[in-house]
């Protein structure tokens, strides 16, 4: 039992003990604060050709498989998180992403709630852009064809965050999963969050790999499927009747299958996800033009919480559903 004179004295060492420690767990908090808000490195993708799409899983629009050839280019090794994305916001260069609740606030989580056009802006911020369909499969893939960026092994929780909840689940602090890195280092390739690129969203692209899909021909191939009364192939997303985007990898929010690293979904531009976000792309100078080769045969035979983005030029849907390939 203490008695009533030492309660004093034990009251005050605690608080010693507290002043003490203070700097310390500030210290720590700054660090974890100051490591989110840091540039994020990169990684870098050589020059040459790699396999793009699938003939044997996957949707319609994935296909055909065929090879690509690229120049070099530098690729983000993580999703921009929301403390790198808060800088940008504070030097005047990014606009607000969507409010969210605590479950996406932690500053090393992937920011979300933002759409293609401000993806676009942190990324010019940086001194990037937003990595081309082709870039982003390559440096997901490799140049072997690989299903996802770690091989062919099925999805776990070691390799991948995903298959959570819409209404309780949330993103993980980027690089969480190193088991589940590319073949040239980058994380978070697979599940997590879905990343804006920035390609319109062609469902034929693949049959004219040597010309790249714009908005004209976009619209061209989705008003054929229209014509032919075709669904689409983006589960139960509709048939668009303007120009989206194109977003890869699978998020926090999605079952294993549609973690694969050709699997392609879309949304209108100004839409603002809770499961999308993005990472940029750097071009090197002296790299090689890229090119496109045509197709080749294989060699082995939701949610609706979009907000529309007040900074858009064009309005969005009052919802977007969740991607459901």
């Amino acid at each position: 039992m203490v008695s009533p004179v030492s309660r004093p004295l034990a009251r005050a060492a605690l608080a010693l003990a507290a002043l003490a420690a203070a700097p310390l767990l500030a210290a720590q908090h700054h660090h974890h604060d100051r490591a989110a808000e840091a540039p994020t490195a990169r990684v870098t993708v050589p020059a040459g050709p790699f396999w793009m799409g699938q003939d044997t899983v996957g949707e319609q629009d994935e296909r055909p498989r065929h090879r690509r050839t690229l120049g070099a280019f530098q690729i983000d090794r993580t999703e921009v998180t929301r403390g790198q994305y808060d800088r940008c916001i504070a030097a005047g260069a990014c606009t607000s992403a969507r409010p969210l609740d605590a479950r996406f606030r932690d500053p090393a989580q992937p920011i979300v709630g933002v759409s293609w056009f401000q993806s676009r802006a942190y990324c010019a911020w940086v001194g990037g852009r937003l990595p081309s369909e082709a870039e982003w499969e390559k440096a997901a893939r490799g140049d072997d064809g690989r299903t996802f960026p770690w091989g062919e092994d099925y999805p776990n929780s070691a390799l991948a965050w995903y298959g959570h909840e819409e209404d309780t689940g949330h993103p993980s602090p980027v690089g969480t999963h190193p088991r589940g890195a590319s073949p040239y280092g980058a994380l978070d390739l697979a599940g997590n969050v879905w990343e804006w690129v920035e390609d319109p969203y062609d469902p034929y692209a693949y049959r004219h790999p040597e010309a790249p899909a714009t908005c004209e021909t976009a619209l061209a191939a989705l008003r054929d499927l229209r014509d032919r009364h075709v669904r689409g192939f983006t589960g139960s997303n509709p048939l668009p009747d303007t120009c989206e985007r194109v977003l890869r990898g699978g998020g926090w929010n999605y079952g294993g299958d549609g973690l694969r690293s050709s699997n392609r979904v879309h949304h209108a531009p100004s839409f603002r996800l809770v499961m999308s976000g993005f990472r940029c792309a750097y071009d090197l100078r002296d790299a090689p033009r890229a090119t496109g080769d045509a197709p080749h045969a294989s060699a082995d035979a939701g949610v609706t919480a979009a907000a529309p983005d007040s900074s858009a030029t064009r309005t969005a849907t009052p919802a977007a559903p969740s991607p459901s390939r």
